[in-house]
């Protein structure tokens, strides 16, 4: 399974299978585009005749080539077998340990953002707050369920957290007096709008929190289209000053400023270079998963403009980071000389399995995006995991139990891609979701572009 693109003044070929990549001459491009589709010599006469002012294209260059790829697959770095496919059909087999919670600390929010899939921070149901015995109950259930795993993550969310700030506080308390007992290290985050970030609140998160996301989508005029108070006026001047002093307490690092972007925004590139420019270093922008009823979500006829913006995203990074003014761009972020394990790569991100969202009455979703559907109940922090069923379901949710991935480059960049996207787009956990697929496929080829960029400087 190979991928042949061009972006920005590079010719990449990408071995899905391997995770190899190359980046090489317009000749060699041109023939490992086709070497899978035509005969050598009719691939030869062609390249001959496509090159015939180029002095130092003929047959014995030509048929080097050919040689240089022939190696390149004994070496199993193009054109390589699959070999991983066995590999996912034992997943089901593998022991549960639980690794990171979601808690919703608060079905509620100061802001009633139009998009927000929570239903304005409820997850339509009531308002509520988690209280601190849920919350123990929860840190508990992740010891217990952990296995002999040290490092532990816990992601405060909601809604807004701090609107129950009083009970984070006890609970990462509760957490670090936990830690001495049971030889556990325990990664806190914090996701908040900023509305009530003061400075105790930045106080705490940066003495207590390993990352903290910050609620910001891009221009003035983006945000306070949808990121509103209840009486709909705009908070972009009310969170702004909070998040860039926070993001200076945290010395630029261990944060992201996190975006929408939606049907309204496709030129999404502006937001993300306005909040650089504002000083931003670590930045995140998703697109919308909404019905495809709503005026906000995004459409097949936005995908091209959108792969564009991408583009013009990455290229610009690429400028920035020659100049030493460079940031970070969350979906940008690839290893190519290590990264994940084969195993997580297979199984993406452990929803339902590794990973799990808690509700303030302490119930178990398999992640926040399932948060209220009562048929992905798992079971609750008190008393475990009670649908196994369901949970076998998702330990089987990987990359190769998706048809539409069969034949994809990116298949093991993704893992499958987002459990909850696909059912929501698909009705099936196994399914897919186009857009979401198009979009990823997308910003890998952009991730490897800037990183053949970083190995080739002066080019």
């Amino acid at each position: 399974m190979v991928h042949c693109y061009k972006l920005n003044g590079y010719n990449i070929v990408i071995d899905g299978n391997s995770g190899a990549i190359h980046s090489v001459d317009d000749v060699a491009f041109d023939i490992i585009s086709l070497y899978e589709s035509a005969p050598k010599d009719e691939i030869i006469r062609r390249m001959l005749e496509k090159y015939k002012d180029r002095a130092d294209v003929n047959e014995t260059e030509l048929n080097e080539v050919f040689d240089d790829i022939e190696a390149l697959k004994k070496q199993g770095k193009l054109f390589a077998e699959d070999i991983y496919a066995g590999m996912a059909i034992d997943f089901k087999k593998r022991a549960s340990v639980v690794k990171a919670l979601c808690l919703h600390i608060a079905h509620d929010c100061n802001l009633a953002c139009e998009y927000c899939f929570a239903g304005k921070g409820e997850y339509h149901g009531d308002r509520s707050l988690m209280s601190f015995e849920v919350g123990k109950a929860a840190l508990d259930f992740l010891i217990q369920n952990s296995g002999a795993r040290t490092n532990l993550e816990v992601d405060f969310f909601g809604g807004e957290p701090l609107l129950n700030f009083e009970v984070v506080k006890k609970i990462v308390a509760y957490g670090r007096e936990q830690e001495k007992k049971h030889k556990k290290n325990f990664r806190f985050t914090l996701t908040t709008n900023g509305i009530l970030l003061d400075d105790e609140a930045m106080d705490f998160a940066n003495r207590e929190m390993s990352n903290v996301v910050l609620s910001l989508d891009g221009r003035k005029e983006v945000h306070d289209r949808f990121r509103t108070y209840r009486n709909g006026k705009g908070s972009y001047d009310v969170v702004l000053p909070k998040f860039k002093k926070m993001a200076d307490l945290r010395g630029q690092k261990n944060y992201y400023i996190r975006g929408t972007y939606t049907h309204f925004n496709t030129d999404f590139s502006n937001d993300i270079l306005h909040m650089a420019d504002l000083g931003f270093k670590e930045i995140s922008v998703e697109p919308v998963v909404a019905p495809p009823t709503e005026p906000y979500a995004l459409t097949e006829e936005d995908v091209p403009k959108l792969c564009e913006q991408y583009e013009i995203l990455a290229a610009e990074m690429r400028k920035r980071q020659r100049k030493g003014s460079g940031f970070t761009f969350y979906h940008y972020m690839i290893d190519l000389d290590k990264g994940p394990c084969i195993v997580k790569r297979l199984s993406g991100c452990g929803v339902g399995t590794e990973y799990m969202a808690v509700t303030p009455a302490g119930e178990l979703y398999p992640c926040h995006q399932f948060v209220g559907d009562k048929k992905f109940l798992l079971g609750n922090v008190f008393d475990g995991i009670t649908n196994t069923e369901l949970r076998d379901q998702f330990k089987l949710c990987n990359v190769y139990a998706k048809k539409d991935c069969a034949d994809c480059f990116a298949h093991l960049y993704c893992g499958g891609g987002c459990a909850a996207n696909s059912y929501h787009a698909s009705g099936d956990i196994n399914g897919t979701y186009k857009i979401g697929c198009d979009l990823h496929r997308k910003r890998i080829e952009c991730a490897v572009m800037l990183k053949v960029a970083e190995a080739f400087p002066n080019d």
